[in-house]
């Protein structure tokens, strides 16, 4: 006997979905996303309102593929609808640090006194804002946003000096 594992999507009045093959695509009203969900013995259907994702196969790989791609369409679907926004603070104590946003990277200038720019990349489909002593990241893509954020904490690593002593950098404290 086999039985089937199934999660179910609900898709809220204002998007649509539609599968084709293995590709989701997801419209509302921030935008629309597209994405390539495929996994062996998962297959994604859309019935009504709900889109739902099932494996005939009860394998533990399967079940946690199953509830992972759940998860994709759900954050597609809330990228769409919301979107995602997340907020840095610049924190400095020695050196005061200089943003400035290029077209597809944030230039880090000053940073501990640091005579060479670092730079961090911005993926496409993430919109960086900077302030005075903080930077928002926005975007309908949850992974593109949350990449982007990494980033730039990382861009802002300190290496070769006690943490504990140089806690400058850039730091996220909020997500929405």
């Amino acid at each position: 006997m086999v039985k089937e594992i199934a999660r179910t999507v609900e898709i809220p009045e204002g998007v649509a979905v539609s599968v084709e093959g293995n590709t989701v695509t997801v419209k509302g009203p921030k935008g629309q996303l597209t994405r390539q969900l495929s996994y062996p013995e998962i297959e994604i259907k859309k019935e009504d309102s709900q889109l739902i994702v099932n494996s005939r196969l009860n394998r533990k790989q399967h079940r946690a593929m199953v509830g992972t791609l759940a998860a994709h369409i759900g954050n597609m679907v809330a990228g769409v609808t919301r979107g995602y926004e997340y907020k840095m603070k610049v924190v400095y104590s020695h050196f005061p640090i200089q943003l400035k946003a290029a077209s597809n990277e944030l230039i880090i200038n000053n940073f501990l006194g640091e005579r060479k720019p670092r730079s961090a990349r911005i993926l496409p489909g993430a919109k960086v804002e900077i302030g005075k002593d903080e930077v928002s990241i926005t975007g309908i893509d949850k992974e593109q946003v949350g990449q982007t954020m990494a980033n730039i904490e990382q861009a802002t690593k300190v290496r070769g000096f006690d943490i504990r002593i140089f806690q400058d950098g850039i730091y996220l404290v909020e997500k929405r």
